[in-house]
């Protein structure tokens, strides 16, 4: 499953009847699942700089807890909608927008110049030509790497995917394991599918790929395991990474027994509470494969929307335009300690958020994860089958027609 930020969960902080109150002139109801600590408090802080900008509009704020959220959104977007509501970009919103759930705000898009400020998320904010919510936060995904190894074995950051193949031969060679990783659950897996998918044949057919709308089977998805092969057939990848949670897998990239970790920015925490230094960690972009392939990310975003049954629009799109703007961005994600979304925010000053922030703001488009953006029951045989193709790499075509039997199925 896709990581958030590693917080404690904490429980419902305000009752659920509270998500049906009855908005008044001059009141925002905002619904929100953002009630881990630090999301908490930057929702917070949001709502009451708003509030500074706006005094004649008060904003009623309902924290969810995550699954409770979920359960429920449906419901209260259907019934007793509230005028603004937290939710996720690309896919995540698709079958909101499909229902005629959520609001289009393409006149807020274009009255605020969003689509260039918020350039790399626009293909991920876009359905059928038109814009359905504001992206605020999102974090990104890369490859960690150790560079005092590379250093000392006179490997430089590989630039292409040849250099990356010829790195892990290097490594291989010296006795270091090219690459950490925990696959105990599967969703490390989606990271490397998503990238070489992205990297093999680009966002759009990625999109569709994930939408349903491409066979498992077809010769471009076998392309993307072509790749793949390069690196499971000489065993680059961790052995017996199915014993080990994704965190488990991290005391050999900190001993310095594998070299490399694809994964998202929350690992470097507890790499550095393991001990490495910063001038230990490097961070890389994936590397291209197909020429002229636009260079897209993964990077979940997490997004602010109108309910299409809203009853305060015009407030509701004041506070999306304040959402939107590169001072609030950078405030908010302070908090977050994540990316803002808006280019024109002020850059992080940690090392690789700031490496991260570049990265993103320059990207094609923006995935938002493998078990975002393909319907719940494909993204668990996706990751199941990808795990198992790592540990059977000669059972790729089984695989395959399994999981088109389970495409067929899903989004019939």
């Amino acid at each position: 499953m896709h990581i958030p930020q590693p917080l404690l969960r904490f429980a419902l902080s305000a009752l659920v009847g509270a998500a049906f109150t009855v908005a008044h002139a001059g009141e925002l109801v905002l619904n929100t699942d953002q009630s881990d600590p630090a999301p908490k408090a930057a929702f917070e802080a949001l709502v009451k700089g708003f509030e500074a900008e706006n005094p004649d509009v008060k904003v009623k704020l309902n924290t969810f807890d995550h699954e409770g959220f979920k359960t429920s959104i449906r419901n209260f977007l259907s019934a007793e909608a509230p005028d603004l509501v937290t939710w996720y970009a690309g896919n995540r919103m698709a079958p909101f927008v499909n229902a005629g759930l959520f609001e289009d705000v393409s006149d807020v898009w274009v009255k605020e110049g969003l689509s260039d400020k918020l350039k790399s998320a626009d293909a991920s904010m876009t359905i059928n030509g038109k814009k359905w919510g504001v992206p605020y936060t999102y974090y990104q995904w890369g490859i960690y790497y150790r560079k005092d190894i590379f250093a000392k074995l006179g490997i430089a950051e590989p630039k292409s995917w040849k250099e990356l193949v010829d790195a892990s031969a290097k490594l291989k060679a010296a006795k270091i394991t090219p690459f950490a990783i925990g696959t105990k659950q599967s969703w490390p897996t989606g990271g490397w599918f998503d990238y070489l998918d992205l990297r093999v044949n680009g966002y759009e057919f990625h999109m569709d790929l994930t939408a349903g709308k491409v066979p498992y089977t077809d010769k471009r998805v076998q392309a993307v395991f072509d790749k793949w092969d390069e690196l499971v057939k000489p065993g680059y990848f961790l052995a017996n990474h199915p014993s080990y949670m994704w965190q488990e897998a991290l005391p050999s990239f900190v001993k310095g027994e594998s070299a490399m970790y694809l994964m998202g920015n929350f690992a470097i925490a507890p790499m550095k509470e393991a001990g490495l230094k910063e001038d230990q960690i490097g961070f890389m972009v994936f590397p291209p494969i197909t020429p002229g392939v636009a260079r897209s990310e993964d990077a979940p975003t997490d997004t602010l929307h109108i309910p299409a049954k809203a009853k305060n629009k015009a407030d509701a799109r004041k506070f999306l335009a304040y959402l939107a703007k590169a001072s609030t961005q950078t405030k908010v994600n302070e908090i977050l300690q994540q990316l803002p979304v808006n280019k024109d925010a002020t850059a992080p000053t940690d090392t690789y958020l700031k490496a991260g922030f570049a990265m993103l703001s320059s990207a094609h488009a923006l995935a938002q994860f493998y078990d975002r953006d393909a319907l719940p029951e494909m993204a668990k045989a996706g990751m199941d089958g990808f795990q198992r193709y790592m540990l059977k790499p000669d059972e790729r075509g089984e695989i395959l027609k399994r999981l088109e039997q389970v495409r067929m199925r899903v989004y019939k």
